[in-house]
């Protein structure tokens, strides 16, 4: 598979000429990242991993595409696109096996990880691509029952700290890893924390690595 890095939470993945998008959030390419996929994954409602107007925009140009996504983001998605759309809309928890565009996908967790007391919870799921590739959304949920090939680190987040992102590293042992959820970070944040999970990583086996937006890697 060619996964390909864009900005903040998003990526990109191709196989065999099937594509297939994670989290087209409002600080991605949106429009470039959805360009000739076959459907779209979505971890959860928050605008950073979906930019409701602008995927909803893409959805309405090209009606081969179909969406995967907690009931929350279905529902929006929905009453955004009208009537007609139901069948191009898929609600998930996790825990579930489907196939999409020629991939298949696993899903795990099902909540987003605890911002405050005083902010709701919300529903968030982890896909696994092929048995390969992990995305874990805003969450740290450990996927359980398998050995990841790649897993994609959300580095940094409002309910994150550095120690529990690099448990998440070294409990995963991913054989390499990439960053996600880089957004809020300037250069020299992103290079100490990316500086801790790359050594911390490497004694648990795990080849973190830096993708810059765009960049591509075969996985």
């Amino acid at each position: 598979m060619l996964l390909t890095k864009y900005s903040h939470s998003c990526v990109r993945i191709e196989q065999g000429g099937s594509v297939l998008v994670i989290d087209p959030g409002a600080f991605s390419e949106v429009e470039e990242a959805l360009a000739g996929a076959g459907a779209v994954l979505v971890t959860h409602e928050h605008p950073d991993h979906i930019a409701v107007d602008r995927v909803v925009a893409v959805l309405q140009t090209n009606p081969g595409i179909e969406l995967w996504a907690p009931r929350g983001v279905v529902d929006t998605v929905g009453a955004a696109l009208g009537g007609g759309a139901a069948n191009r809309l898929h609600a998930v928890s996790g825990g579930e096996e489907f196939t999409v565009a020629g991939f298949a996908v696993r899903t795990f967790g099902g909540q987003h990880a605890l911002i405050h007391a005083l902010i709701p919870m919300i529903a968030n799921v982890g896909f696994l691509i092929d048995g390969s590739v992990y995305h874990p959304g805003d969450s740290l949920i450990v996927p359980d029952g398998i050995d990841v090939g790649t897993l994609l680190v959300p580095v940094h987040a409002p309910w994150s700290k550095l120690a529990e992102v690099v448990d998440f590293v070294t409990s995963v042992r991913a054989a390499r890893a990439f960053q996600i959820h880089d957004g809020l970070l300037n250069e020299t944040g992103l290079a100490m924390v990316e500086g801790h999970v790359t050594r911390l990583g490497a004694r648990y086996g795990t080849d973190f690595r830096h993708l810059a937006t765009r960049e591509s890697v075969e996985v």
